[in-house]
């Protein structure tokens, strides 16, 4: 029969997806509408260039960068771009902030080359772009002239961290989010609002509007009457969407629930909800269990879904400025990332991060898990078992259990190319929101707090022998895959549960807590410390998780990736964990990857690191 499955052994199966086609996609990281409504523009990554694209609704898209590339220059990237009626403002990765004129395509540097930038936004006389601004030590809000006649200057300063500057309609006011070391923007940060004045604008007061008791504030906008700055805060267990209106100083709820209503802000630039034009409702993303929905919120409360067909995961809302009309990035396991256009009658799609050509029968449908941790406690993941249309197995298949990282982060029912990469050969993978991920409520997250490298791994070991019980998956070849913090949960799992897993692989792993602090950028320079402990207190602790200090008790294959221009977590790192693999004899593979930083961008290494991760697995984990 037509439709009959040719039984091959797991991990052997011939795959259409090559590493060239995970390596060959865009990623689309976000969309915007133009002040007038009348265009979308949005960034596309293509191999670590960024490319913006410009289209009318009713005329053909248009690439906007030749020669440049539109990359945030702050912490970990996001907030490239910003619009006005004509221009489009962007961070170039150089460090300058420029202007794209939409009409004739000249391009006009507005700053200097120094430091990083990101989140450029323009004043509503389109006069002055206020954006975010870093040299590595001091943060700013800074300001220059559209036409960068002048040179540019500092808004606001005084403290650490800096995101989502926001003009009032008017320009008389600037709302933003700022917070200080040691908090992470998840900790604990605060919704400012300042009155502004003068030809440039200057600041003349600010005054703190939530977060005064170490609350989480993200997302400030303005009303499109200027009478109301809504929100998003963090005040208990789940988040709530606020409005305060500004005259009668009066706090709405309008949304709060059993579901978040952002992300962690590992990048700026986020937005996940915004005003309706008419200023009667609010569009919000929310996110339960890694799977996010469209809702509209008014003043009453009410909540109504918007109906968004086989999508499963959602980002980067914007609403239209002219009509409700809406655009964001959409997704689901067997659909690739789209930017998709709604105007209340119908979804269209955009633009695509894939042509397409891959075939259903040969992506798996992952499935919600849950699991009884080493000490009682549930833990969340998702399950993809191993999917081809062209070849079946026999038995339980080989596992690959995949960490992401962060570790405040979470897996999401999107579109997972690394996974159908593995599930198309032959492996079940297992995605594992382990406590400390987003996504499951404050407490889930905050759990981590002070058990990072204990909670992660236990609940990547108990994961996968409750996949192995359950007949998903074969305890006897079972492989652990992270990158970054997930990296070290992948060490971490080796040392300290061997004979677990088979083998694993370990991309820009972090290897040793006492040095990451020093090692790292500003951005995450006390994050371990919220994570494990303060030092010198904490020594035994750091001592106890870093999989440096307990390399010796390392047994199963190793396979560590790096880029050798790493920021977050540098090479050394894995120089040190491989120095000890070596002294002690143990199966390993250490490969680096030149002008690579902290993840892995560019079409040829993509084309090389899985085919050596694919090698890697079947010596050691099927065979």
């Amino acid at each position: 029969m037509a439709n009959e499955k040719t039984i091959r052994q797991y991990g052997l199966w011939p795959s259409p997806i090559s590493a060239s086609s995970l390596a060959g996609r865009p990623r689309l990281e976000d969309v915007q509408w133009t002040p007038d409504g009348n265009a979308l523009a949005w960034l596309e990554n293509r191999g670590g260039q960024g490319q913006l694209l410009y289209q009318p609704l009713d005329e053909a898209r248009r690439e906007l960068l030749i020669d440049q590339n539109a990359r945030g220059g702050v912490g970990y990237g996001g907030g490239e771009f910003g619009l006005s009626r004509s221009a489009v403002y962007f961070a170039e990765r150089s460090g300058a902030l420029y202007r794209r004129d939409l009409d004739n395509g000249q391009s006009y540097p507005l700053t200097p080359v120094f430091g990083g930038l990101a989140s450029p936004k323009i004043s509503p006389d389109g006069r002055w772009v206020v954006y975010v601004h870093s040299d590595g030590s001091q943060d700013v809000l800074a300001l220059v002239d559209v036409e960068g006649k002048d040179w540019p200057v500092k808004l606001v300063s005084g403290a650490n961290f800096y995101m989502q500057p926001t003009w009032s309609p008017s320009g008389a006011e600037l709302a933003w989010v700022e917070w200080d070391h040691p908090n992470m923007p998840w900790d604990a940060t605060r919704l400012m609002l300042g009155k502004l004045s003068g030809s440039p604008p200057r600041l003349d007061t600010a005054r703190l509007i939530a977060g005064e008791h170490g609350e989480t504030v993200t997302q400030p906008q303005f009303s499109p009457d200027g009478d109301s700055l809504s929100y998003i805060i963090s005040r208990s267990e789940r988040e709530a969407l606020e409005v305060l209106d500004l005259k009668s100083a009066q706090r709405a709820t309008w949304l709060a629930g059993e579901f978040d209503l952002s992300v962690p802000a590992w990048v700026q630039g986020q937005h996940t909800y915004g005003w309706s034009p008419f200023g009667n409702r609010i569009f919000i993303l929310r996110n339960s269990a890694g799977k996010a929905e469209l809702c509209t919120v008014d003043a009453s409360g009410t909540c109504r879904l918007i109906p968004t067909g086989p999508y499963t995961w959602l980002e980067q809302l914007s609403v239209s400025p002219a009509a409700d009309e809406l655009a964001l990035i959409a997704s689901s396991p067997k659909l690739p990332t789209q930017i998709i256009h709604w105007d209340s009658h119908r979804w269209r799609t955009v633009a695509y991060s894939d042509t397409g050509d891959l075939q259903p029968g040969d992506l798996p449908d992952p499935q919600p898990v849950e699991w009884e941790s080493l000490d009682g406690q549930r833990v969340y993941g998702l399950y993809a078992s191993p999917t081809n249309s062209r070849y079946t197995g026999q038995g339980a298949p080989p596992l690959i259990v995949s960490i992401h990282g962060g570790p405040t982060s979470q897996s999401k029912q999107d579109f997972p190319r690394e996974a159908h990469y593995f599930t198309s050969r032959g492996y079940a993978w297992l995605e594992v929101n382990y406590r400390g991920s987003c996504g499951y409520g404050r407490s889930y997250r905050d759990a981590l707090l002070g058990q990072w490298g204990k909670l992660d791994t236990e609940d990547a070991v108990s994961g996968a022998q409750a996949m192995a019980v359950r007949g998903l998956a074969d305890g006897d070849h079972m492989a652990i895959f992270g990158g970054s913090a997930g990296g070290f949960t992948v060490l971490n799992a080796l040392a300290q549960f061997p004979g677990v897993f088979k083998a694993g692989v370990a991309l820009y792993p972090v290897a040793n807590l006492f040095t990451l602090s020093l090692e790292t950028h500003k951005f995450e320079q006390h994050y371990d410390q919220n994570l494990a402990g303060r030092l010198p207190e904490a020594a035994a602790v750091y001592r106890e998780r870093s999989p440096l200090f307990q390399a010796a008790k390392i047994k199963d294959a190793l396979a560590i990736f790096h880029g050798r221009e790493d920021r977050a977590v540098p090479l050394s790192q894995s120089e040190g964990i491989v120095e000890r693999l070596q002294a002690n004899r143990v199966p390993h593979l250490f490969h680096v990857y030149e002008r690579e930083g902290h993840g892995f961008r560019k079409p040829e290494s993509l084309n090389d690191l899985y085919p050596r991760i694919e090698r890697f697995l079947l010596e050691h984990v099927v065979f």
